[in-house]
């Protein structure tokens, strides 16, 4: 591709994301679409339009996957799917019990207080998921990958993505969010996570101080535990607050994975990613296997 071309993708890739979601975020709330069905378009549509950058200004070519992982990440992207319907079953039966009626709110400020009590809840559980040696062996799933890809976002176990995403929207439930609010942060949330695990050439410069970008995650997958703090996907005032920003200009890890690939099984054994969180403890899953 021309230097030129490849400089204009750079700088565009990222805002043209973030025009995508309020160009639809105000079409859906203002013609009244189906929220659900917007939700599943943006999903497809994120994840095309990452795929397409990450053949276009890939960051790392080898990162690419391959048509066999692609299938396997598949696999994976359907459960997922799964975990996240699971998740609001209970979600849904508390707040019909717990919350309250109506917002107290206009939507400009529940939108942003929604987006950092939504961040707030998933950085708290993400960290968690890192520091427990037993949810660790559900999350770890997700670090096997020895590479970074939008493709490998959707690499989980169901049962990490059901504690996860169950956790952050009865957070979002419980305050009272509207469903309009809460719609508009999932989709930022969708964007994001996604545009963090792109294989792309893009930096996002000072902005990495408040919004979390491919940069800082590839961090967070790294095998030097010093480094790989970033425990949020959306926003990355979180990890300054609690002191796991380790993002600097330039910073890359020099490998992504697990400090000990014979931890868990590799991502192709689906069966047995998932099983292995009930294999009888050893020594070592009782020591700290991501930084604190």
């Amino acid at each position: 591709m021309d230097g030129q071309l490849r400089t204009v993708l750079r700088h565009v890739a990222y805002p043209s994301l973030l025009f995508m979601l309020a160009a639809i975020s105000v079409a859906t709330l203002r013609l009244r679409w189906d929220l659900g069905r917007v939700s599943q378009l943006f999903l497809i549509g994120t994840i095309a339009y990452m795929a397409l950058l990450e053949w276009l200004i890939p960051y790392e070519p080898e990162w690419s996957p391959s048509g066999r992982e692609w299938g396997w990440y598949g696999v994976y992207f359907v459960l997922t799917m799964i975990g996240g319907a699971l998740s609001q079953v209970p979600v849904a039966a508390v707040v019909g019990w717990l919350a309250p009626p109506r917002p107290a709110l206009p939507l400009w400020v529940e939108i942003p207080a929604a987006l950092l009590l939504g961040s707030l809840a998933n950085y708290l559980i993400h960290r968690w998921c890192h520091t427990s040696p037993r949810l660790w062996r559900l999350h770890g799933v997700h670090h096997v990958p020895d590479k970074v890809n939008v493709g490998n976002n959707g690499v989980n176990h169901l049962l990490d993505v059901l504690l996860t995403q169950g956790v952050v929207q009865l957070a979002l439930a419980l305050a009272g969010f509207s469903v309009p609010a809460v719609f508009v942060v999932g989709l930022f949330v969708v964007a994001q996570g996604y545009f963090v695990h792109a294989n792309i050439d893009v930096r996002l410069g000072v902005l990495n101080h408040v919004l979390a970008g491919p940069e800082q995650h590839r961090l967070h997958h790294s095998t030097d535990l010093a480094e790989a703090g970033h425990y949020g996907s959306d926003l990355s005032v979180w990890d300054h607050a609690f002191g796991s920003f380790t993002w600097r200009p330039g910073r890359r890890p020099a490998a992504v994975g697990l400090v000990d690939p014979a931890d868990f099984p590799a991502t192709a054994e689906v069966v047995a990613s998932h099983l292995q969180a009930w294999r009888r403890p050893t020594l070592a899953d009782d020591s700290p296997t991501r930084p604190t």
